[in-house]
This record gives structure tokens, C-alpha cells and sequence, in this order.
């Protein structure tokens, strides 16, 4: 795979890549400033524009679109008090405070300045850690893919917010769906109730667009119209400049955050939005004044969540690129986008496309040079981009992610798939049932069927097996774990805070 390098750096460093990448960049760092538009709807934009691309131009440009939208978010949470993606949601606790106390620009390089430490970081991770986890995933058999599997959705079903229960009926009924159209083994037409747009079953991207796309916009057309509590910014540059000192003058936070990140991104279904929470509650419990949180005083208070955020989207790569698995909903988006091009990752990718690997290993470092340039000349622009109107933005939203459905396949069945799922998406987040176990469940009910009935063939329809193997029997017993053991803990949680019988 190390042969592929510098080819890989020669593709990579093409002007027209190179261009791809820088204009990727600004469009998620727009899309990632404007509250409510997240990086997996970016991702989900600039998909379909990809198809007619070759493979290289087409992954460094959503590479570029996916580091620009989360880095973006900050911008909108320090500015406006309103996340700009739910990875910046930790932003706003100081980073709005400290804008109103007259230092806005100070908050914006602190954010900025942390991010783009903290995702560098993960690249090296997800250089160093992604050809070691891809070596011992070649071991795996059929049997270790689908525990895997269940692994996945146990650990969904244990971070989710609410019921672990809601997660498993939504991955069910994922599942539900991933069977409709043709039987991979037998070619028999199944649960398509005579419908022709069923025969092939639903295709992976409109359903990502639609299911995450629409109840956003749905939700943003409520908030038309509302007030906008907004930070005054007179743009310095040598105030934004000097902010890079103090960040690295908080290297035991700074690390301390990118490390949460790193770990809380390689989870599958986890992402950026828990990591930015959990850095942002270390620093807190590990600061020597945790009563100034809140206030806008504490440097570091900004320098976690951020860098911890953009830390997670080096971890949330690990595990697709090397067991095919998402680590958040923006990495599903560009495992769909890999799926386009007829790539499947997984270990076999880092032994039989080792150039594609590097490609993106490579403009994930150049995507972040591209962030740090666009934030020291561009951030004026970018915080202009906070006064559209969300009247005009989510019109074309909508249409964009219509058109964008219909030509991957140039069918009207995709556009209709796009809007039901949309719909499914609004009635589950109403019912409070997370919707990425939906989705993981159409993407990955089609490897845990075919691996759990490749398993049964070559193992003579003995299931002990998946005991027995030790690398399936540990992934099982973690799958356990992860589902019994929160609730476990909440439970003794509650008993131990019970007042004592008088």
C-alpha cells in the first residue's frame, strides 16, 4: 500500500484536484456558518454533482466539502449564539459569551486555531491507526463481518439519545427495507408488491438525502422569521493571529480534546456532536476555576469542544475506510459516495485500491490547509453569508436535493424515494427515534444477510460458530456490553441517589 504514495501525492497535486479541493472547502465552510444546514446535508448536495467525475476528483472534492462543514459550524456558534452544525453545540456555551464581552474575533481564532490543530492531529491518527485495523480486518470471515454488524447497532443503541429500544426498532425497520427488490442469492423478486420501482430495491443516496434533508428544512421554515441575537464583529487580522498562541498554550486541553475526539469518532453512529459535549465537559471537570465556564473568560473553554470536533472526523474515517462501517452520518454520506464509484470499503480496499486510500488520506490534510487559508482571508465573507435569508436558501436546498436524486439514476422512482424518506425521517424525529440506525440498517442489512448466509454455508448451518471464533464471540460480547451496561449503570445511578430510609 506504501507504493501508492507518492503516485497518489502526484494525483492529489493536480491543479484542477487542487482547485476541487479549495472550492469543496469554501462551499462547507458556507453551508457549515449557516445555522441548521450540517455537514451531512453538504455532503449530501455535492454527491450527486460527483457522479460524472473520475474517482480522484471526486472524493478530494466531498474530502474538501466535509472538513469545511464541520470546521464551519464555529462561525455561527460564536457569532449568533446558534450552532452551526450540532458539532459546534458546545461552541456557543463560551464562545457567544465571549464575542458579547467585546472579543469576537479572539473567540473566532480560538476556534479556528483549535479546530485546525485538532483535525490535523486525526489525520496522523487516521494515517498511523487505518492500515493497522485494515491488516487485522483481512483475518475476518463472514462470521466476524456479521457480529460486527451487531456490534454496530448495539453501539448506536447505547449512545442514542432516548430509548436504546427506539434505536433497534429504527435499525429494524432499516433492515425491513434494505430486503426489498431482488434476493441477492436466489435473483427472486421479494416484497415489491408489484410495484416496478421496487424491483431493484431503494437506492442508498436519495434515501440518505431525503431522511436527513427534509425534516432539517422542515424544521428551519418554523424558524423563518425569528430573531437572530447576533455578536458584532469588526474584523482584525492580528487579533485573530495572536489567538494561535494561546492555543498552544493549552496543550494538555488541546490534546486532552483531540484524544475524546479520535476515540468518540471511530464508534460507529457516534460523530463530532457527542465528542464536542464530552471534551467540553472535561475541561470543565479538570479546570481549576469551572465556576468562570459560561462566562466567556476561559480560553480553553472554546479550544475543546472545537478541536474535538474536527478530531472526530479523523476517527469517524477510521472505521469506514478499513470495515466499511460509518462513524457519523457525514462519513454514511461518503461511504454512498464510494458506493457510486464502485468502491467498497473495507480491508480488501487498502489491499486492491491502496491509490484511492492515500488520495483521501492525502486531501484530508490538504482540505484543512485550505480551511486555515480560506478562515485568514475569507471569515469576512463567510460571516456576510449569516445575514441570507433563510426564505431564499431553503427553496433551493430542496431543489438541488431533488434534481440531485434524479440523475443518479435519471428515474423519477429516486426522487419518489427521496421524498418518502424525507417524510419517514420527519415522522421519526417527531416520534423522538433517531434516524441513522434507519439508515445504516438499508446499507447494512445487505452485508449482514449475505455474510450471515455465506457464514451458514460454509459452516453447515452451525450458528456456534460465531461463538466459538474468538474474534465474532468477542465482537458479540462487546455488542452485549454495550447495550446492557448503560442501563445497568443508570439504574444504579438512580439507587444510589435515593435519600437514605429514616
Amino acid at each position: 500500500m506504501y507504493e501508492s504514495f507518492l503516485p497518489s501525492l502526484a494525483d492529489v497535486f493536480q491543479l484542477h484536484i487542487l482547485l476541487g479541493i479549495a472550492l469543496g472547502v469554501i462551499g462547507g465552510l458556507v453551508i457549515g456558518s449557516i445555522p441548521g444546514l450540517t455537514s451531512t446535508m453538504a455532503i449530501a448536495l455535492m454527491v450527486p454533482v460527483t457522479f460524472t467525475m473520475d474517482t480522484t476528483q471526486a472524493l478530494t472534492l466531498l474530502m474538501g466539502v466535509y472538513c469545511g462543514a464541520i470546521s464551519g459550524g464555529l462561525v455561527a456558534a460564536i457569532v449568533l449564539n446558534i450552532p452551526g452544525t450540532p458539532a459546534s453545540a458546545s461552541t456557543c456555551l463560551d464562545g457567544f459569551p465571549m464575542a458579547r464581552k467585546g472579543k469576537p474575533v479572539e473567540a473566532l481564532g480560538l476556534g479556528v486555531y483549535a479546530s485546525m490543530s485538532g483535525g490535523f492531529l486525526s489525520g496522523l491518527a487516521l494515517v498511523l491507526i487505518a492500515p493497522i485495523l485494515a491488516a487485522f480486518a483481512m483475518k475476518f470471515g463472514p462470521w466476524e463481518y456479521f457480529s460486527l454488524v451487531i456490534f454496530t447497532f448495539s453501539c448506536i443503541s447505547a449512545l442514542a439519545a432516548g430509548s436504546p429500544i427506539k434505536a433497534f426498532l429504527a435499525a429494524g425497520l432499516g433492515i425491513m427495507l434494505s430486503m426489498i427488490g431482488t434476493d441477492p442469492a436466489t435473483g427472486i423478486l421479494r416484497y415489491t408488491f408489484g410495484i416496478d420501482g421496487f424491483e431493484s430495491g431503494f437506492n442508498v443516496l436519495p434515501a440518505l438525502i431525503g431522511i436527513y434533508a427534509i425534516p432539517q428544512l422542515l424544521s428551519d421554515v418554523d424558524e423563518i422569521g425569528g430573531d437572530k441575537k447576533t455578536a458584532k464583529v469588526n474584523f482584525e487580522m492580528s487579533k485573530f493571529m495572536s489567538s494561535f498562541a494561546v492555543v498552544l498554550s493549552r496543550k494538555v486541553d488541546l490534546l486532552r480534546s483531540t484524544l475524546i475526539g479520535i476515540v468518540i469518532g471511530i464508534l460507529p453512529g457516534v460523530g463530532p456532536g457527542l465528542s464536542n459535549i464530552v471534551a467540553y465537559g472535561q475541561a470543565r471537570s479538570s479546570s481549576k476555576t469551572p465556576e468562570k465556564f459560561g462566562t466567556g473568560e476561559l480560553p480553553e473553554a472554546v479550544i475543546a469542544p472545537e478541536a474535538a470536533n474536527n478530531a472526530s472526523m479523523g476517527g469517524a474515517l477510521i472505521p469506514m475506510l478499513t470495515l466499511g462501517i460509518p462513524g457519523d452520518a457525514s462519513t454514511l454520506m461518503m461511504l454512498g459516495a464510494f458506493m457510486l464509484h464502485d468502491l467498497q470499503p473495507g480491508p480488501l480496499l487498502f489491499r486492491d485500491n491502496g491509490d484511492v486510500v492515500w488520495v483521501v488520506f492525502i486531501s484530508f490534510f490538504v482540505a484543512f490547509l485550505f480551511c486555515t487559508i480560506f478562515y485568514h482571508f475569507f471569515i469576512g465573507a463567510i460571516l456576510k453569508v449569516l445575514s441570507i435569508s433563510q426564505h431564499y436558501v431553503i427553496p433551493v436546498l430542496l431543489v438541488l436535493c431533488s434534481i440531485g436524486s434524479y440523475t443518479l439514476n435519471n428515474r423519477m422512482f429516486d426522487v419518489y424515494s427521496f421524498l418518502g424518506f424525507g417524510l419517514l425521517g420527519y415522522f421519526l424525529k417527531t416520534a423522538k427515534y433517531p434516524v441513522l440506525p434507519v439508515i445504516l440498517g438499508l446499507i447494512l442489512g445487505h452485508m449482514a444477510e449475505e455474510q450471515l448466509k455465506l457464514a451458514l454455508e460454509l459452516g453447515g448451518d452451525n450458528f456456534f460458530l460465531f461463538i466459538t471464533r474468538p474474534i465474532s464471540c468477542v465482537l458479540l460480547v462487546m455488542a452485549a456490553a454495550s447495550f446492557v451496561l448503560p442501563s445497568m449503570l443508570e439504574r444504579k445511578k438512580r439507587k444510589g441517589g435515593r435519600p437514605a430510609p429514616t
